[in-house]
């Protein structure tokens, strides 16, 4: 069998290789569209009969894109304001409050899983990003690629999962496919300015700040009434950790009693959970805390080996619960990961502000706030 599995995987891949080729050589030559979700401010329009009379007898047709009336000036002012200085957020406010529809509302058809309130920075972005608004079709921008559930036991299967290309492996058409909603001298221009910011903020886009204060909680402290991770700050020799409800979260969360800002002392958060630790790791308490780590690390286990029922492999799974296991090496002193791993659970009693409409991010522990995030063990 594994002689016969392996012909058909190659010519799987023969045939793969065979697809792609074609497509790439009908996007670049012909500037055919090839299908998939429209870029906003593009709709779908029919071209004709398919160039295969073959699949032109069966009714087949090709298509192609034309600027939508209603979204295509939107992405013309989004260019606009970015070259006239604001930023993809900036962009994305002003559109929020002038009641301009986000994609998603644009076209809920195609979006049924997405909110339809409000803009999202990231969609500007993507909007200022993409060069097919210059009228040239744009192919290979995404590859799936096939991961193994587990290497070791190949039988299992793989996941697809959709991963970005780089820019110089993208296909370009060699002449303009359809009607261009921005002028490649326009697109240019942006381009050049994204770098020229880039630059002068002393960093890649997109990319994290650099701190030279470590932030105990950086990551861990979420706001019990909107559930967004507060970001931390240093003020008069403190450190806080606070969560700022602009305009523009207002209306991501219409309705919700959030302040203008909430404010958490990192001290305060810290000497509860210095005393929470005090408390697991007593010699009294030892056990019960190991014990406690046992059962969290086995039910983090379990879903991973839940992926196919259809082929269960208790033996593996057995093996894999036991090393995941802490119970060998049993922890005794409290260290500064045990002290991030439990702040969304301490941290809702050091704020000031209530939360009246919406009940706390964090949850309650059972036996051991920690246990619910120890992580797995190696793999035997």
């Amino acid at each position: 069998m594994s002689v016969f599995g392996g012909m058909s995987k190659g010519e799987r891949n023969r045939i793969k290789i065979r697809v792609r080729t074609a497509m790439s050589s009908q996007a670049q030559l012909q500037g055919r569209y090839l299908g998939g979700r429209p870029p906003y401010g593009y709709r779908i329009a029919d071209a004709g009969p398919h160039p295969n009379p073959a699949k032109a007898a069966a009714g087949q047709r090709i298509h192609r894109l034309e600027p939508d009336p209603t979204a295509a000036p939107v992405v013309q002012q989004i260019f606009s304001l970015y070259l006239e200085g604001l930023s993809d957020k900036g962009i994305a406010a002003r559109l929020t409050r002038d009641g301009v529809p986000c994609p998603s509302a644009h076209d809920p058809g195609r979006n049924p899983h997405r909110a339809k309130v409000a803009w999202q920075q990231g969609a500007v972005r993507a909007i200022l990003l993409n060069p097919r608004y210059t009228g040239y079709e744009v192919w290979n921008k995404q590859r799936k690629e096939e991961r193994l559930l587990d290497i070791d036991d190949v039988t299992l299967g793989h996941t697809t999962r959709m991963t970005h290309n780089p820019t110089e492996q993208w296909i370009r058409s060699n002449e303009p496919a359809h009607a261009a909603i921005i002028s490649p001298e326009r697109f240019d221009a942006v381009q050049a300015l994204r770098r020229q910011r880039a630059r002068n903020q002393g960093r890649q886009e997109r990319a994290g700040k650099p701190s030279a204060r470590p932030y105990a909680l950086r990551g861990r402290v979420r706001c019990p009434l909107c559930g967004r991770k507060m970001q931390p700050a240093t003020i008069r020799d403190r450190v806080y950790y606070r969560c700022q409800f602009t305009d523009h979260e207002a209306a991501l969360h219409p309705g919700l009693d959030h302040p203008r800002t909430v404010y958490l002392r990192e001290d305060i958060v810290c000497q509860a959970l210095d005393q929470w630790i005090a408390r697991a790791f007593a010699p009294d308490r030892l056990t019960a805390t190991i014990q406690a780590l046992v059962h969290a690390s086995a039910a983090a286990s379990a879903p991973t080996s839940r992926r196919r029922p259809s082929r269960p492999k208790p033996a593996k799974r057995s093996r894999t619960a036991s090393a995941a296991s802490p119970a060998t090496t049993p922890p005794s002193t409290p260290t500064a990961s045990d002290r991030s791993r439990t702040a969304s659970e301490t941290s809702h009693n050091a704020f000031t502000q209530p939360a009246p409409t919406r009940r706390a991010h964090s949850t309650k522990p059972s036996a051991s706030p920690s246990a619910t995030n120890t992580k797995r063990g190696p793999r035997p």
